[in-house]
């Protein structure tokens, strides 16, 4: 059992698009990362993923809308739909969803993260 400060283990995220691990609860990772620019078009397919803007905003494009989040703000993407995020400016991120799916969902990229850190070690 390890505590940990989330707006602190920010500091510990360099890069933008590159989830690092907070915990890990009932099968389920907690990841934090920090988004700038646009992602991707992806989708989880058999795999929700929720997302809470911890700090700035961003906006998640669907297919047919696109959802504004600002700080505090919680969504759930259903298992098989397409999304896109899109910061204009730096946001930090937590993200639930199963362990080991893979941050580009059914869709492989250099953006694609395998291994990810481990904020907890």
């Amino acid at each position: 059992m390890k505590k940990i400060n989330i707006p602190r283990a920010f500091d510990r995220i360099d890069d933008h698009w590159s989830p690092h691990i907070a915990a890990r609860v009932n099968g389920q990772d907690v990841r934090l990362a920090k988004i700038e620019g646009s992602f991707e078009w992806h989708r989880h397919d058999g795999v929700d993923e929720a997302f809470f803007v911890v700090k700035g905003a961003f906006t998640m494009r669907f297919r047919d809308r696109d959802v504004e989040m600002k700080e505090g703000d919680f969504i759930t993407v259903p298992a098989g739909v397409e999304h896109m995020p899109v910061a204009q400016k730096e946001c930090w991120i937590m993200l639930i969803e199963s362990a080991g799916t893979s941050n580009t969902g059914e869709h492989v990229s250099e953006r694609t993260k395998t291994d990810l850190p481990d904020l907890t070690a």
